[in-house]
């Protein structure tokens, strides 16, 4: 089954996220960081400035592009992270059972108990603010999605007859795993992990928003939101862009992670229809 209209286009705009990040020092104009001007403080959206000035008087798209790549960046790491969690867990506890599979059910219980963005915030509080501390805090909210998928998969698949064949051949559990259970459920995974990085880009955003983030002054959308709030009137600008760009990732993510999910599974694409 080919890609839907929606996915391809979904995965033109992640595709052009991840290029203004890989070469975002050669798109932007000025340096994101240094190239404040204070005689060019606010000025709005020209020919000159093609996102206006905040009110250091730095170019808002120098600031833009060169917070892709930190936003990309937190969205692939924390989601890798998340993922190679909750696969882990997911696959043992599926495969081995027994109290092994109720200390990991507890445990997933527990993290879907908690509101993500609240655990992530109280991380943060305990490391500090800055992107090795948005990365283990977004890495270790949000694997628990993961870790049912991976789990239900699991369940599925190690009565089929190929695993048992693997077990009469003698081949061990570590061995099964990797190489019999773990390629079968690569589609559901890459699925809710695209759908995921979606997520992570938001906290990102939001934690940043709230201080907790980025620190100031280098780019990221989330801070560049929250040194606009107070201007948002006066200089609509400086919010709107970064705004645009949050919004246009996240949903070239979802479109694309929807996509996926009706080639990888088709039988959800049946159910929805």
């Amino acid at each position: 089954m080919k890609l839907g209209t929606s996915a391809i286009i979904g995965g033109l705009l992640f595709a052009l996220a991840i290029f203004v990040g890989l070469f975002a020092p050669w798109l932007a104009h000025t340096d994101p960081v240094m190239g404040a001007n204070l005689m060019n403080a606010e000025e709005p959206p020209s020919w000159i400035w093609w996102f206006g000035t905040d009110a250091q008087g730095r170019d808002i798209y120098s600031r833009v592009v060169h917070g892709a790549r930190i936003s990309l960046t937190v969205g692939i790491v924390s989601q890798l992270v998340n993922s190679i969690i909750g696969v882990t867990l997911g696959l043992t506890a599926g495969y081995w059972g027994g109290w092994w599979d109720d200390v990991v059910n507890g445990l997933t219980n527990l993290m879907l108990a908690i509101p993500s963005l609240i655990f992530a915030l109280a991380i943060m509080a305990v490391l500090g603010p800055g992107l090795t501390s948005l990365l283990i805090a977004l890495g270790l909210t949000n694997w628990s999605f993961t870790c049912r998928i991976a789990r239900a998969s699991t369940l599925s698949l190690k009565s089929q007859g190929y695993v048992q064949a693997a077990r009469v051949l003698g081949y061990g559990d570590l061995r099964i795993m990797i190489t019999q259970l773990l390629p079968n459920m690569v589609g559901p995974i890459i699925v809710i992990g695209t759908l995921g990085m979606g997520g992570a880009v938001l906290a990102e955003a939001s934690l940043s928003f709230l201080g907790l983030g980025i620190r100031p002054p280098y780019p990221s959308w989330g801070s560049m939101l929250s040194e606009a709030r107070d201007q948002i009137t006066t200089a609509p600008w400086l919010s709107v862009f970064p705004g645009l760009a949050i919004f246009l990732t996240v949903l070239g993510l979802n479109l694309l992670g929807d996509g996926l999910r009706d080639v990888l599974d088709p039988q959800s694409r049946s159910r929805r229809t």
